[in-house]
């Protein structure tokens, strides 16, 4: 008589399978990928939250398109924002976190990095880099954000591309200045959040150190933020982020150098902003 194997081991061998299968691929592609989850649906509009906007549109110079908003200042602007947003969705769903300056009279620009919302391609550690440079570039040529303060606002992944684009722009000597960096809830480096990351699940923990190879460190950001002063640095961490812990602003913050401030905050990841008491503190800090 015939046996069969059991449903419950069919359905192991399966699911092991399957994680042998994407382990494979990411020794032989590199996990850069686990920190791009982008999306193409448009959550909320800034016409929706009563603000004035603009699409731009802006080609790199390896053949993509990226899409951007420039929100105007409601009034005499006192400067400009460059914002970075974290490493989901796309700018519809993060517009939130930066949909209060214009009131406070800062001009916005905030990009979608390329495969994320309406831009083109797939985003990779490089391209991302790439991108936020292009954006920058942009914004230094619009003539409302001239002769005026110019700030970076980067939030998780976008505070680690800041960090290394900030970091370049000062040591090449690029005009305009910037005239601070504001980093929020960001990972202290692409490699170092890579291993700890898979060194928080039992099945991948003695994986850590071989799979976060595949990640480049040239951009490590505890490595780069020092080259940021003299201009001033904001890092701002919650005691209560359950995504990217507080040691790591910590780390970003012993590893600037002056003028450099922290703030300790105590909310979700990326929800610095909901409290106003937070966004006065990075209000003060633009207006020193």
């Amino acid at each position: 008589m015939a046996t069969r194997t059991p449903r419950v081991l069919l359905n192991t061998r399966k699911a092991l399978t399957g994680l042998a299968a994407a382990l494979t691929l990411m020794f032989l592609t590199g996990c850069s990928s686990v920190f791009f989850y982008p999306d193409q649906v448009t959550y909320v509009t800034p016409d929706r939250l009563n603000l004035e906007y603009e699409n731009v549109f802006i080609e790199t110079t390896d053949g993509e398109t990226l899409h951007g908003w420039w929100l105007p200042a409601q009034s005499d602007p006192k400067g400009t924002v460059y914002f970075l947003h974290g490493n989901a969705q796309n700018i519809s769903s993060h517009v939130m976190n930066v949909a209060w300056l214009p009131e406070e009279r800062y001009n916005v620009f905030l990009i979608d990095y390329r495969g994320y919302g309406r831009s083109t391609g797939a985003p990779d550690i490089e391209g991302t880099l790439h991108d936020s440079e292009a954006g920058l570039r942009w914004l230094t040529e619009h003539p409302d954000a001239q002769n005026q303060p110019l700030f970076l606002l980067g939030q998780s992944l976008g505070g680690a591309l800041g960090i290394a684009l900030a970091s370049e722009w000062v040591k090449r000597g690029e005009q305009p200045p910037l005239d601070g960096v504001i980093v929020d809830g960001t990972f202290d480096g692409f490699r170092s959040i890579a291993r700890e990351k898979l060194g928080d699940f039992w099945l991948t923990w003695p994986l850590q150190i071989p799979l976060s190879w595949t990640i480049t460190d040239e951009y490590e950001a505890t490595d780069q933020i020092g080259d940021i002063s003299p201009v001033p640095v904001m890092v701002i961490h919650s005691v209560r982020d359950g995504i990217i812990p507080f040691h790591h602003g910590q780390r970003l913050y012993d590893a600037a150098k002056e003028p450099k401030q922290f703030l300790q905050t105590d909310t979700g990841h990326a929800s610095t902003f909901v409290i106003p008491g937070y966004k006065q503190e990075v209000l003060d800090f633009m207006r020193q």
